[in-house]
């Protein structure tokens, strides 16, 4: 429980923002919630939200959803060592219930375990829990945010609390020299493509960061095996 707390209270802010935004921006309730329940994936509903209020067509709408989570194909391929023994199905399933910070969460227990041992019980049975509260989380917040939307001054700022508590979550997993590395190139790159079209800052900056982190792994391991 200790692990996924901090995840918890990040999930929940960022729900409650993000229900309170499709609020704001036009949705009914009824289109909230299900917007919420159907594609559970805020990053996504937030840049699509803007386009949806200046009735862009259908099919720019989706594309920079798709755009935005092009991201999860990173998280796909780091999570696919524990899960390629399930069929499918079950892969679909937990692909839907797994948000980016489920996944950060589960790498980050479990990046050092064995090859031969990736994909154990107990592995899965974390992600399982990792995956399902928050996505419980997410959704209570998120309605919540929907139905008190209307109550909520603008000037609050609830977006800048969104921040503060991603920044809670992910810094206490930069623990060493990789992460360090990919986080800073990763930030470096989000600031300078952050107004490239359909949020591709935010793919340009995990791709970044991934590979990065990636090559300074390697590198430590070639001077310890040289050392």
């Amino acid at each position: 429980m200790r692990a996924v707390a901090p995840a918890l209270l990040a999930t929940g802010v960022w729900g409650l923002v993000t229900g309170v935004a499709m609020v704001k921006t036009g949705l009914t309730e009824w289109q909230a919630l299900g917007m919420t329940l159907l594609v559970f994936a805020g990053t996504a509903q937030m840049a699509a939200l803007p386009l949806v209020a200046a009735d862009a067509p259908v099919w720019v709408v989706l594309a920079a959803a798709t755009v935005v989570n092009l991201r999860f194909v990173i998280f796909s391929a780091t999570l696919w060592p524990y899960l390629r023994r399930f069929p499918l199905r079950k892969r679909l399933l937990l692909g839907y219930v797994t948000a980016d910070i489920a996944a950060a969460v589960f790498v980050a227990r479990y990046a050092d375990a064995p090859e031969d041992e990736r994909g154990s019980t107990e592995q899965v049975w974390f992600l399982l829990g990792v995956t399902s509260a928050i996505w419980l989380v997410w959704q209570a917040w998120s309605i919540a945010g929907i139905f008190v939307a209307g109550s909520i001054p603008g000037e609050w700022g609830l977006d800048f609390a969104a921040i503060l508590a991603l920044l809670g979550l992910t810094l206490p997993m930069i623990n060493s020299r990789p992460a360090a590395a990919g986080a800073t190139v990763a930030a470096v790159v989000a600031v300078a493509a952050a107004n490239f079209p359909l949020k591709l800052g935010v793919v340009a900056a995990v791709i970044a960061g991934t590979a990065v982190a990636m090559a300074t792994d390697v590198a430590l391991d070639r001077l310890r095996s040289a050392g």
